[in-house]
């Protein structure tokens, strides 16, 4: 790109070694590593320029070709250099540089180069992704390119990226600029990119063209034999490779002494070795070419050998492997006969995909679920819940996605997966420790509510997922959105032939938010029917012909969008006959008869004492609120797909330098962070637009009176100090003259004492709703906004809801309509209804403070006063926190 320059590093780039940076996903699968450029690769550079093709030169160099290449990489190497760069090295060769060099005006020139051998891989782009985002991390407001007029293959690299870019054209040359500000089309283009890359790298794994099983031994008992086993038992179509020195056939199958013996490429190795012996294996298979590996031996990091573990996922890395494990039990791919485990069942082909990070769990769920694929993680040492996200989003054999976990290893990545995954296929998820405490004392009313396990249920609802709290749910929920449709409404009509379990299930629509409505006269026509209305009970005496009958009967009214078929056995037709009816009814209702003429789109769900799919159409139950408690699940994430797309919203006038001067002034004079002065929390509020009430500081009893006279009495007079204002006397309200203002500011200061730093005078306002908006940021989650009753109130009432920002109008007003209190401000008893439009714009910009200040670790508005006429924030608590930079999400690298 600047054809004439290539690459090289920041001083402090200088410093950080070769085993600095960070892995990335190329676009075929494979792993390069990315790091600052450093003197010592001088060498490394000059092997780049002689690999080069003498037109790769002549592009890149124009007319000084290689002479002028060699002589660039001894400057950009040595003292005085003033550019920053980042090279990629691929199996521990160095195939990639790119810089860029500031004018000292806001622009900067750029320049790449790449080993031939590594065009096509999706390495530049990459390489231009990192440099872009570095570059406007430093200040840099445009990247300026001067390429060949014949290099079509860089000028299109250069305009792919997503980057606003301009063109000018001169003798030969284009010159490129490139504006580094990010934009929608970069984060689009970023998210594809990762995930064609995740795609290919995961698709050596579950679907392989060949699998090797290292450590099989004749011993059936054995955890490599019954790996061995089960490939063999389920007809996996490739070659299949046992791998022990000690044998000559396992399992009917040629054994080979060691991978360099195994003839033609392999795909996957399964390691079944002690765990002494597996990162020479490791080694073996990075010599040999394999693409994947999975890891089924224990005694890792789990076992305390955590520099072990990390010493297998360097060598995976290096190699270009993609890891499973290790202490896994493996992987299943139904659709492609691959049963690369060592359990002892035979996976059932269905359409969900389910990963598990607990062996037991994973155990237990591929017994009870029809999959399309499992994947046992173990110890997740590479390939994560996120990863196997990107590869099911658009497997062809996956309708939804499962997953127990028992930690995040990126939440925020996660979150920005999971919710494009959940537009197309529901995503569930198990999260085990709901009931851990929180690691770090805080003094919030926020922080005091917004517990880790908040922040899990806030990023998953952000995400359009659905958590679920055990197991057993998790299975009845993906069945039904595995076999039915997804229902249209929250309208549900109950046949069966038993009144108690109707009622029952009636009982726990309501609990759950759906709706029984009565059913129009005549609907349903049945001998000896106790009720029709709804529940329609049809008495234990119902034949099977009938229920099928009145189920498609209620399923073809407009007033109904599910249907719960509840029948006690043995009564009737007997179980088999009934199921068999119940799924033929099922598969009318869903057009498979008579082109849907009966309600095509509606789920049908039946409670017939045991759990499973009947006739491998319908989800069965053994009780009533197993089967609501999944349709909810179901409704609820309908819902959120029917949402309209949200435009972006403008954000809203904010001082973003200015607030982030303030916050680095505060943490440079308190280097271990502290709580902002109210002064210096309503100024950082006001940077984002936040409405406030006018507060004047006073040190002392005749400044507190001169500042109520200045501002209007009557007034209020807060101490500055305690935490808990109120809980110590630090409130006064409704000061009516000066003097009553001194005296009341000389019996707070003798009440509490040393404590008392000043105080805060502020005029009274008119009497409304008190509301708290507040927030917090944890390092590994990021930042969650809450909204609830507030005043003195605030922790007594648990009264709050919580999301993830960015929080737009719409969900801030959602945020507010789901509080308890939410009536006090729509015109309760006769009041006039308050202006919510205004707090929801708190909350939003509340919101965009957090997402900026990842240093503000707590925030408390309470009270916000909301009335008639505004939302206006009275008092502020702002704690500030050092904290570690956030990579950019738009940096694409493993984790």
């Amino acid at each position: 790109m600047s054809d004439a320059r290539i690459g090289s590093a920041r001083e402090s780039a200088r410093d950080a070694g070769p085993d600095a940076g960070y892995d990335v996903l190329l676009r075929q699968g494979g792993i390069a590593h990315v790091r600052p450029l450093c003197p010592g690769d001088r060498r490394a550079l000059h092997e780049l320029v002689d690999r080069s093709s003498e037109r790769s030169a002549y592009l890149r160099f124009f007319t000084g070709g290689r002479n002028t290449a060699h002589a660039y990489m001894d400057r950009v190497t040595g003292p005085g250099y003033e550019g920053r760069a980042l090279v990629a090295t691929v199996r521990g060769r160095l195939v990639g540089v790119a810089e860029y060099i500031p004018y000292g005006d806001g622009r900067a020139d750029l320049a790449i180069l790449l080993d031939d051998a590594v065009h096509g891989h999706g390495l530049g782009t990459l390489l231009l992704e990192h440099v872009a985002l570095d570059a406007a991390a430093h200040g840099v407001r445009e990247l300026v390119a001067d390429v060949l007029a014949e290099n079509r293959a860089m000028i299109d690299v250069l305009s792919a990226l997503g980057l606003d870019t301009t063109r000018h054209a001169g003798s030969g040359t284009l010159r490129v600029a490139l504006s580094c500000r990010p934009t929608a089309l970069l984060r689009a283009g970023v998210e594809a990119r990762d995930h064609v890359a995740e795609r290919a790298s995961l698709a050596h794994v579950l679907a392989p063209r060949s699998v090797a099983v290292i450590g099989a031994g004749r011993d059936p008992g054995g955890v490599g034999h019954r790996v061995l086993r089960n490939l063999v038992d389920g007809c996996f179509a490739g070659p299949l490779h046992p791998v022990n020195p000690k044998a000559d056939r396992i399992a009917g199958l040629a054994c080979h002494p060691d991978m360099g013996a195994v003839p033609g490429p392999v795909d996957l190795a399964v390691v079944a070795v002690p765990p002494e012996r597996v990162l020479d294996v490791a080694r073996d298979c990075a010599e040999a070419g394999v693409a994947g590996l999975v890891v089924v031996t224990s005694g890792f990091a789990e076992a305390g050998r955590a520099g072990a573990e990390a010493e297998l996922l360097r060598i995976c890395r290096t190699a270009g492997m993609r890891l499973i494990g290790p202490n896994c039990l493996g992987v299943v791919n139904t659709g492609a006969r691959l049963n690369a485990s060592f359990l002892p069942i035979t996976p059932s082909r269905g359409r969900v995909a389910l990963m598990s990070q607990s062996g037991a769990v994973g155990a237990a769920l591929l017994e009870r679920l029809e999959v399309s694929s499992f994947v046992s993680v173990g110890n997740k040492a590479d390939v994560s819940g996120n990863d196997l996200l990107e590869y099911w989003e658009d497997d062809p054999d996956t309708d939804v996605v499962a997953l127990y976990l028992e930690s995040f290893g990126n939440p925020r990545r996660f979150a920005r997966i999971a919710r494009r995954v959940s537009a197309a296929k529901p995503v569930l998820l198990v999260k085990s420790g709901r009931t851990g405490a929180g690691s770090r004392a805080v003094r919030s009313h926020t922080a005091a509510k917004a517990t880790p396990d908040v922040a899990v249920d806030a990023l998953v609802r952000a995400a359009g997922a659905i958590r679920l709290d055990s197991v057993h749910e998790l299975i009845g929920t993906a069945r039904l959105l595995s076999s039915q449709p997804l229902p249209r409404g929250r309208r549900v009509a109950i046949v069966g032939n038993s009144g108690g379990p109707q009622a029952m299930a009636a009982d726990a629509c309501e609990r759950h938010g759906l709706v029984v409505p009565e059913l129009p006269a005549g609907l349903v026509r049945a001998r000896g029917a106790a009720a029709v209305g709804n529940p329609v009970d049809l008495t234990a005496e119902a034949l099977a012909a009938e229920i099928g009958a009145a189920v498609e009967a209620v399923a073809g009214s407009p007033d109904v969008d599910a249907v719960i078929v509840v029948y006690t056995p043995p009564f009737g037709s007997g179980p088999e006959e009934t199921r068999r009816a119940i799924a033929r009814a099922a598969e009318r209702i869903a057009g498979g008869d008579d082109g849907g003429a009966h309600g095509a789109g509606k789920p049908v769900l039946a409670c017939v004492g045991h759990d499973g799919l009947i006739e491998g159409r319908v989800p069965g139950y053994a009780f009533p609120e197993q089967a609501v408690e999944a349709l909810a699940h179901a409704v609820r994430y309908a819902e959120w797909r029917a949402r309209p797309a949200e435009a972006p919203e403008e954000p809203p006038p904010a001082g973003s330098e200015r607030a982030r001067a303030l916050v680095r002034a505060e943490l440079a004079a308190s280097p271990g962070g502290r709580w902002l002065s109210p002064a210096a929390a309503m100024s950082l509020l006001g940077c984002y637009g936040l409405d406030l009430v006018p507060s004047v500081d006073a040190d002392g009893p005749d400044a507190a009176a001169a500042a109520a006279v200045s501002l209007g009495l009557p007034v209020v007079l807060k101490a500055a100090g305690p935490v808990h204002k109120s809980d110590v006397g630090g409130v006064r309200l409704g000061l009516r003259a000066p003097e009553e203002v001194r005296e009341a500011y000389e019996e707070m200061a003798a009440r509490i004492g040393p404590g008392m730093t000043g105080a805060t005078v502020q005029p009274m306002l008119p009497p409304g709703v008190e509301i708290i908006v507040g927030g917090v940021n944890y390092p590994v989650f990021g930042p969650l906004v809450m909204v609830g009753m507030g005043g003195v109130t605030a922790e007594l009432v648990a009264d709050q809801a919580f999301r993830v920002p960015p929080v737009t109008t719409a969900a801030a007003t959602e945020m507010i309509g789901e509080l308890r209190c939410a009536p006090l401000l729509h015109g309760y008893r006769g009041a006039r209804p308050a202006d919510v439009a205004a707090l929801a714009r708190q909350v939003v910009r509340v919101g965009r403070l957090l997402e900026e200040l990842p240093e503000v670790a707590e925030l408390d508005l309470n009270p916000v006063i909301v009335s008639p006429d505004g939302a206006v924030t009275v008092d502020a608590r702002i704690r500030v926190a050092p904290c570690d930079p956030q990579p950019s999400p738009l940096l694409r690298r493993l984790r």
